[in-house]
């Protein structure tokens, strides 16, 4: 199932494409050259936006939920992905440890987590949950939609202090799949035996999205001169202000400043391609943080010192109630592409370097410049009829679910890339790579 695109038979990105699927096996032993030099992260979710003139990743996620959106299809090869992942930390692993959120509480959630569950035990695991919530102090039962139950238990520490697990449970892996917003718990410090997977660095409690996006610069730079494009093609500017209080209006300056700056340089990028019509417009956010919150669609600066106290206060607190002061300006990348009239944008799943599925977020009551990562969202799985790994090279461009999927992939895994640089550059033990 492809929905339609309304740029689907015009814009340079059929180009894009086009020089993607020509450039297909330098582009896959460029990524197999740089798998070598560099670990991916153990999973990761790409939210992109195809705006008919440019595809790019606008967010990568480092503990993403969301596999029960994947289409069913695509188990046997998250299972493939998953034992090629473990064998790289823990070949002879018997017993995998999953921490989940600690303050989920809609069944959707917990429905991505038993997947999760689904498919490590398919790779020959035992696997249990542990949970970082002090109200967990028992083995306390959770029930799915289907009538499964899922049941999470306290964590504990082992005798020596090197360890974590459960009560009778000795994991040789811990699989996070909580992003540790709320700050790094003494629980999960100073692990020296076990394979603590994303690392503690890659949670929001340290995490910067800009350190991600200088590293995404370079990636881009490298891949536009491989297949002969423009970086900004697969690119969303960007720019970071620090110390920024929007109850106050402190940093505002700061803010209208490179949002002016920002906006220049998108009319120009527009004024190159002959693009008159498109309005440019930045998107501000946290530098830390996800699940869609404190984010603004700013077409003038102006309009920054005209918000609303709700506004003001919508933005100076994220998840798990954490105050943020330090903000990143992107570019703002519209996206055409609907279904059924609904707004919709893919976001690609990997496990270890293999792209195994994704799905369209799509909403209804948001624009095509707005975030769609937010109430009212819903989830069309990306139904790979077709092998999305084997592009129809013969296709007219723009036609094909195969090679749309596929040049999805390609960008997913330039974010994966680049999110394995930004990982080994803010790792605070470095001699581990």
């Amino acid at each position: 199932m492809v929905p339609h695109l309304v740029t689907a038979l015009s814009g340079p990105l059929l180009d894009l494409e086009e020089k993607i699927l020509a450039a297909t096996p330098a582009i896959e032993r460029w990524f197999r050259l740089e798998w070598q030099e560099h670990t991916p992260p153990f999973y990761c979710s790409v939210d992109m936006r195809n705006a008919g003139y440019k595809l790019a990743p606008v967010d990568t996620n480092l503990f993403p939920g969301g596999f029960n959106m994947l289409a069913t299809e695509m188990l046997p090869l998250s299972v493939q992905a998953a034992m090629a992942a473990i064998d790289k930390y823990c070949p002879d692993a018997r017993n995998l440890l999953l921490i989940p959120e600690v303050t989920q509480r809609h069944a959707t959630y917990w429905q991505n987590v038993a997947r999760l569950m689904q498919i490590f035990r398919q790779t020959g695991l035992h696997v249990r949950l542990g949970s970082l919530s002090p109200d967990v102090t028992e083995p306390t039962p959770i029930a799915l939609p289907d009538g499964n139950m899922l049941v999470v238990e306290p964590l504990v520490r082992s005798p020596n202090g090197r360890r974590v697990g459960l009560k009778d449970f000795d994991p040789c892996t811990i699989l996070l799949n909580n992003d540790l917003s709320a700050g790094i718990p003494d629980i999960l410090q100073n692990i020296h035996e076990q394979s603590l997977l994303p690392p503690l660095h890659a949670g929001w409690a340290l995490r910067r999205k800009s350190n991600h996006l200088n590293a995404y610069d370079e990636v881009c730079k490298k891949f536009g001169k491989l297949i002969g494009v423009d970086p900004w093609m697969l690119n969303p500017l960007h720019a970071k202000c620090d110390a920024v209080n929007f109850r106050t209006g402190e940093g505002y300056d700061c803010l209208a400043a490179n949002i002016d700056a920002l906006l220049s340089k998108i009319k120009k990028k527009y004024k190159e391609y002959g693009m008159r019509e498109q309005k440019p417009f930045v998107i501000v956010k946290p530098d830390a943080g996800t699940y869609g919150t404190s984010i603004l669609t700013i077409k003038d600066s102006s309009e920054i010192k005209a918000l609303t106290q709700a506004q003001r206060d919508k933005m100076t607190v994220i998840k798990d109630g954490k105050e943020v002061t330090d903000f990143i300006i992107q570019e703002g990348v519209p996206t055409f592409e609907s279904i059924e009239h609904a707004v919709a944008e893919p976001v690609v799943y990997m496990i270890d370097r293999y792209v195994v599925g994704g799905f369209y977020r799509v909403h209804g009551e948001r624009g095509v410049d707005q975030n769609l990562n937010a109430p009212g969202s819903q989830y069309v799985p990306l139904a790979f009829a077709q092998q999305h790994a084997v592009p129809d090279l013969k296709a007219k461009p723009g036609t094909a679910a195969p090679n749309r999927f596929y040049v999805y992939g390609v960008v997913a895994r330039l974010a994966l890339l680049a999110a394995s640089l930004e990982m080994e550059r803010t790792d605070p033990n470095p001699e581990v790579y």
